[in-house]
């Protein structure tokens, strides 16, 4: 059975994703779903997810979507992947569900809100809303503290203070990446005050590479036609810039 993956390398968890099936030789094929163009609501896409989201798995006739969950039936399915993306042991499987539950209603709601709210949306038809984005930059904060002081106790370099990377390192800290696109001054702002964050966003690079440096080079890209803006609005221009860069995708 081939694995197609329908992702966009815009998405944080479609990164991921990716990365994992790159690092545990897990061959796929990566179909684009260009959210520019809203390619996620159309019908075929919605008979894979009916949520209208990416990324999504076809496995054989098997369905799936939501990043976790992928992760997880990637994890178990494949054979050869390591045991510490994924434990067997079910004490510390359920260690990093915690993880991942805790992900989706705290770091990756302030996170890719505060992005979205205050640089994306005008990339994607919107207008930005920079309220919204000063409660989500709170909530990011909140979150990135609760990393650097709970779920990286331990003596290990990851998170739960293992000394492998787990997934849930890996949808974190692509999580985190996305705010390479804001600009520097605020994205120093925000994480410059968390260290042990900063290393091991750094030590999770250096395990899950080359292919995190490749997964992200499109973010990068983006966030150089973004440099010349202000961080309060995107020119006519740098969206045209912006939309070409998109539109390789």
């Amino acid at each position: 059975m081939k694995l197609q993956i329908y992702s966009n390398r815009l998405s944080q968890p479609c990164r991921a994703v990716i990365i994992f099936c790159k690092l545990n030789g897990i061959e796929f094929e990566e179909i684009d779903v260009s959210l520019a163009k809203g390619q996620q609501f159309k019908a075929e896409f919605k008979a894979i997810n009916p949520m209208a989201r990416v990324p999504a798995i076809v496995h054989g006739s098997y369905k799936l979507f939501e990043s976790h969950a992928i992760l997880i039936y990637l994890a178990c399915t494949f054979p050869g992947v390591p045991d510490h993306w994924y434990p067997a042991d079910i004490q510390q499987r359920a260690k990093i569900h915690s993880v991942l539950d805790w992900h989706h209603s705290n770091l990756r709601l302030g996170e890719a809100g505060y992005v979205l709210d205050s640089r994306l949306r005008p990339l994607l038809g919107g207008k930005l809303n920079l309220e919204a984005a000063a409660v989500n930059e709170k909530l990011l904060s909140k979150s990135l503290a609760k990393i650097e002081t709970f779920w990286l106790r331990g003596d290990g370099k990851f998170l739960l203070g293992n000394f492998q990377p787990s997934i849930a390192d890996l949808s974190l800290v692509c999580e985190i990446m996305q705010l390479e696109i804001v600009p520097e001054i605020d994205r120093n702002r925000i994480l410059s005050p968390h260290k042990k964050v900063l290393q091991w966003m750094e030590d999770t690079k250096n395990a899950t590479n080359p292919y995190f440096d490749e997964l992200h080079s499109f973010i990068l890209e983006l966030k150089a036609v973004l440099k010349a803006d202000s961080s309060v609005g995107v020119t006519e221009e740098t969206k045209q810039r912006s939309q070409a860069v998109l539109s390789k995708l």
